[in-house]
């Protein structure tokens, strides 16, 4: 069992000068699977949540439809698959099944006509329905939400239902196509169960981030982890995002950070913003973590692995150098968020202080060597000069843009 999750903890540094003031340091959480894991199939309970509204009409349903019918062919028959479609109304195409006969399970998918509003809990609400019928005797189970609008009135109602979802281990990933849909939304919408929110700017990638996202779950060596910061109680974590395999914000709650799964092959890396309170030299903090996880191959079921991490309080101001990955982690993470407060500042009128902000995110971009991002945080400044706010399409790529050079694979610069 000891061995059955291998635990790294990285830091900004491991020496902290005293002072009469809190201070913060991060902590990049590393889990990986042991090395000697033999990786094999997970098998697969899931729900796809399709909206057919009318604004999915044409292009869009299509590429959803041609998504369905790759997943289908990727599946197999120890998998479950159901396919709910909804608009102001929900409607199960395919009920919860082993995928066994999918010429029959195609006809259905194609089947799907766009037409109506948009009510997402609808669509969820049947989806949790149908999950359940399978839930537990499958080793995986997830809801994968396709949209490309706002959903009206229950928006609430959702988010109530993806925290009942996630204490039941199921996950929720959503991909918003277009830019008419609300990523805050979304990201709420998937961060109770450690999922992913995706922004699809081109119809034509619903069919890889899909299959990206099914081929990841089906590769899954542990799933429904978790993180507990059993740190002393004047130390906070202020926030946690997930950098590896895909970045996305995670929500703390006082049950732990929700994380998701640890997918074959891939490390899950989660870097925590840790305040530190006012402390005298010589002392040494204790941060110990917890790691909660189901790992299927050595039949654990709600397992909490343990590790710590050590923090000496010195006097003067310790000299150390930061593991680069580390640093340059929290410097993209600080570009996400100054993309965020900008949009922050827009929606509450602050619009020099948007403006500002955004032309120092244009140069710290440049400097980076960020050239495209640079280009539209650019051309985005000066429409907020004119208009007194940026265009949808803009807001979205500067998010998810500066969010995904957060991982890893995206970290060196651009050609």
């Amino acid at each position: 069992m000891e061995k059955a999750l291998n635990i790294t903890i990285q830091a900004t540094t491991n020496k902290l000068g005293a002072l009469h003031a809190s201070q913060l340091v991060y902590l990049l959480v590393s889990i990986q699977p042991p090395a000697e894991f033999q990786q094999t199939r997970t098998s697969l309970n899931i729900c796809l949540v399709i909206d057919r509204s009318t604004s999915m009409r044409e292009e869009r349903l299509d590429q959803v439809k041609a998504a369905a019918a790759l997943i289908l062919e990727k599946l197999t028959p120890s998998d479950t698959l159901s396919v709910i479609s909804f608009s102001d109304r929900a409607e199960v195409v395919v009920p919860n099944s082993p995928v066994t006969n999918r010429t029959l399970l195609m006809a259905r998918v194609q089947s799907i006509q766009a037409s109506g509003g948009t009510e997402i809990y609808q669509g969820l609400a049947m989806g949790m329905q149908e999950l359940a019928k399978y839930l537990g005797k499958q080793g995986i189970s997830h809801l994968v939400l396709l949209t490309d609008g706002h959903t009206y009135g229950d928006a609430g109602q959702c988010i109530e239902l993806a925290q009942r979802a996630a204490s039941r281990s199921i996950g929720i990933s959503a991909l918003g196509i277009g830019t008419e849909w609300n990523d805050q939304f979304l990201d709420a919408l998937v961060a109770p169960s450690g999922g992913q929110s995706a922004y699809i700017d081109d119809p034509n990638r619903i069919l890889d981030l899909l299959q990206e996202r099914i081929k990841g779950l089906g590769a899954a060596y542990a799933h429904n982890l978790r993180i507990l910061p059993h740190f002393p109680d004047n130390v906070n974590v202020i926030s946690a995002f997930k950098t590896a395999p895909f970045a996305q914000p995670l929500s703390l709650t006082s049950k732990g950070i929700n994380i998701g799964a640890l997918e074959g092959g891939h490390t899950l890396a989660i870097l925590l913003e840790v305040n530190i309170p006012p402390s005298s030299a010589g002392e040494t903090l204790v941060l110990p973590l917890g790691i909660v996880a189901d790992i299927p191959q050595f039949h654990l079921q709600n397992q909490e692995f343990t590790t710590q991490f050590m923090l000496n309080i010195v006097s003067g101001h310790p000299l150390a150098e930061p593991p680069n990955d580390l640093v340059e982690a929290v410097q993209v993470l600080n570009l996400y968020r100054m993309s965020e407060k900008a949009w922050q500042e827009i929606e509450t009128g602050h619009l020099d202080k948007a403006t500002k902000r955004m032309e120092r995110l244009t140069t710290r971009l440049f400097e980076a060597g960020y050239h495209q991002l640079a280009q539209n945080a650019r051309q985005e400044t000066e429409l907020l000069e004119k208009q007194g706010t940026i265009s949808l399409e803009g807001r979205k790529k500067l998010k998810y843009g500066t969010r995904a050079l957060i991982t890893p694979k995206n970290m060196p610069l651009e050609e």
